[in-house]
């Protein structure tokens, strides 16, 4: 990591800033590495936390797994703590935010998240499988008042919301059920939460979103500035 860099996008700048990562639903914190490498590259220190979603209750874990970051970040030295999640890792921040906001907190992006709940756990929730699979959280995720997500209310700190409008092709069964333009688990309208500071859509799907160079690049523009940069639709980049 350079000592020093120019301006006040510069590496240096950013050197005491430090990002906590959170994967989604059934994942590892190995589906962050991408991104975890690129905040590093950029001048960030990634906090890339493991966490065992399908154990426990969205509650249990944010409750759990946020001050582990926390810490490490505070051993960093850091200034300033960012966060970076996938899918479910955004509700357990937005939970966590409610109840022990650090001093320090700075900008969070989330990518893919059920903020209003998913309308794949609505049509999965009475399966064995899905129950067994996603443990108690997955049983959280459902939409309206019974899912968690819709009883956090608005957030109130610097959101930036990206999500896919394309599905994956073990989702195609999935995109067919849910409502209006989705990424094959969530709509693109149950993304969006009431308060956050910038939205974008961009063409991926839910499960690989966090690895394309425009979502990462997006990402690492909220993160410095608090806002993405908006492109007109001819000027979008295709799917990688």
């Amino acid at each position: 990591m350079p000592a020093s860099a120019a301006g006040p996008d510069g590496e240096a700048a950013r050197a005491r800033e430090c990002v906590i990562l959170l994967h989604g639903l059934g994942r590892t914190s190995y589906s962050m590495s991408r991104l975890a490498d690129s905040l590093e590259d950029a001048g960030f220190m990634p906090v890339n936390l493991d966490y065992a979603s399908r154990e426990k209750t969205i509650q249990a874990l944010a409750l759990e797994t946020l001050p582990r970051g926390l810490s490490h970040c505070e051993r960093f030295g850091a200034q300033t703590v960012h966060f970076v999640t996938h899918s479910m890792g955004g509700i357990l921040v937005r939970y966590f935010l409610g109840k022990h906001r650090p001093m320090n907190l700075g900008r969070v992006v989330m990518l893919s998240p059920p903020n209003r709940g998913s309308e794949a756990a609505d049509y999965l929730q009475e399966s064995t499988l899905y129950r067994w699979y996603n443990g108690p959280a997955g049983q959280q995720l459902v939409t309206g008042h019974e899912g968690l997500p819709e009883q956090l209310g608005p957030v109130d700190f610097p959101l930036g919301v990206i999500t896919g409008n394309q599905h994956s092709f073990f989702d195609y069964w999935l995109a067919d059920l849910i409502p209006g333009v989705d990424d094959g688990k969530v709509s693109v309208e149950r993304a969006k939460v009431d308060g956050m500071t910038d939205f974008l859509v961009l063409p991926y799907s839910h499960p690989f979103i966090m690895n394309a160079r425009e979502v990462i690049e997006q990402t690492l523009r909220f993160l410095r500035r608090g806002r993405f940069q908006h492109l007109p639709p001819e000027a979008a980049r295709s799917p990688e």
